[in-house]
This record gives structure tokens, C-alpha cells and sequence, in this order.
């Protein structure tokens, strides 16, 4: 088993220093090599590896971002390589697999590749591994940041700031309340990452931002529209009952209107 790997790393050296360890490993390849989170970020949704080496302390982005902007279905095997050891919790939290600390051995290493080519074989297990390692339940981790391409730059955009999401053909736009942004994603792929506790799906194109919603309200039998809290309205076709009932599932109190 091969295994397509990306080294991200805002210091030269210590790129060219995993890279000499990791062409020790003939089941390694190196696809790819990045000097920043956001180059980081795009590379990893273009070439889709196997295997991530991040550094977590980098200018602007950090390695944490950057884990944190990858939907969690599409998320390689990630792991962090840093001269600290204070982020290790931050690090599992964001479903790491492991964490090197500056300088590490090439045995040291090859015990983490060996684990890597282990969940690429077993991946049921990923979630039981990382439970045992951070002594946490396993649970369901939900999209907290969208990495989205901003003409020479790439934004990052926590999910709560986002109003709502309206499809478009094989893109979303996310509407803020200061600037709309296009990524190119599906509405059904998005819907099975975001919380429930935090989004609603109201019609086939639009997922709504539950604590933006303000009131529902009906000009016509069976006609039903959210409004926001900026005004904006939406149409919304799915069943009345379902949107109560996700409304109280949320930890927001139903908006006025709903009875």
C-alpha cells in the first residue's frame, strides 16, 4: 500500500529533513510539499492524500486551521509535527492521529507510519483509537470552518458566521452578514457535516443558520417563509413540524412565531 503524502512546513529545513526520513519508506510518496496553511488547504483539496504531515505553528493559518477547514469525511490522516508540546490536545480534538514533537527519530517516525498504513487498512478503527488516546467517548465530528478561495487567497469562515447556504448547480454560496461566498461543494454533502444543533435544511437549496432565524411566518395556506434576523426572506418547502422539531432540538429557544 502506497501512501500519497503532503509535508507542510513554513521552515525549508524541516521539510527537506521529514522529506529525507519519509524516502526511507518505500510505501511513502511525497505528492506534494506546502509553506503555508492556506497553500496547505488547497493542496489537500486538490490532490487528496493519504497522509498529511502538518506543522501546527505557522504564520496567518495555523496547522490547527488548516485540520480544522477539512471536512471531517474528507479528511486525510493527519499528523502533527511541531517543536511544542501544548497543542496535543488541541491536536486530537481536531482528529489527529498523532503528534511528533521537534526532533524526532526515523524510528520514532516509522512508528507512526506503521500506525498510519494500519488505519488506511482498517479505518473502522480510526474512531476507537483516537477515543482511547485523548480518553474521550467517540463522537460525530461536525464542520467548524469553511476554507473558501478569495481571489488570491483562501478565507476562512467559521460555520457559525454564516447566515445561511444556498445551492448552486455542484457549488454552495455561503451567505454572511458582510459578503456571500462560493464554494464548490453539494447542499447534500455540506448538510451532512454541519451540526444539526446549529443548521436546518428548509428546502432543497437553502440551509438556514438556526440562530438566525427570527420568525416564520405564512402569507398563504400552506405557504410558509423564514425571515432572518437581517430581514432577509426565505421560502421554505419541508414540513412545518420537522423545522419545530429541529428548532427545539437546537440549544436556541424558538424564534417568535412558532407555536
Amino acid at each position: 500500500m502506497i501512501l500519497r503524502t503532503v509535508v507542510v512546513d513554513d521552515e525549508a529545513p524541516a521539510r527537506n529533513r521529514l522529506r529525507k526520513f519519509l524516502s526511507q519508506s518505500p510505501e511513502v510518496e511525497v505528492v506534494a510539499e506546502c509553506a503555508s496553511g492556506p497553500e496547505a488547504i488547497e493542496c489537500i483539496q486538490r490532490e487528496h492524500p493519504d497522509l498529511v504531515f502538518l506543522d501546527v505553528q505557522m504564520p496567518e493559518v495555523s496547522g490547527l486551521d488548516v485540520a480544522r477547514a477539512l471536512p471531517p469525511e474528507k479528511q486525510p490522516i493527519i499528523i502533527f509535527v511541531t517543536a511544542h508540546d501544548r497543542h496535543a490536545v488541541e491536536a486530537f480534538e481536531v482528529r489527529a492521529m498523532d503528534y511528533l514533537l521537534k526532533p524526532f527519530t526515523r524510528v520514532r517516525l516509522q512508528e507512526t507510519l506503521k500506525r498510519a498504513r494500519q488505519r488506511m487498512q482498517s479505518p473502522s478503527a480510526s474512531k476507537t483509537e483516537q477515543s482511547l488516546a485523548t480518553g474521550a467517548p467517540a463522537t460525530k465530528n461536525y464542520l467548524n470552518r469553511f476554507a473558501v478561495r478569495d481571489g488570491r487567497q483562501t478565507v476562512l469562515i467559521k460555520t457559525q458566521d454564516v447566515d445561511y447556504i444556498e445551492a448552486a448547480a455542484n457549488y454552495v454560496v455561503l451567505c454572511t452578514g458582510n459578503k456571500n461566498y462560493i464554494l464548490r461543494e453539494t447542499i447534500r454533502n455540506l448538510e451532512a457535516v454541519l451540526s444539526p444543533a446549529l443548521f436546518v435544511r428548509i428546502s432543497r437549496s437553502i440551509i438556514v443558520n438556526i440562530d438566525r432565524i427570527k420568525a416564520i411566518n405564512s402569507d398563504l395556506p400552506g405557504e410558509w417563509q423564514v425571515v432572518l434576523q437581517n430581514g432577509r426572506e426565505l421560502q421554505m418547502s419541508r414540513g412545518l413540524k420537522e423545522i419545530q422539531e429541529r428548532l427545539q432540538y437546537s440549544s436556541t429557544p424558538p424564534p417568535a412565531g412558532i407555536s
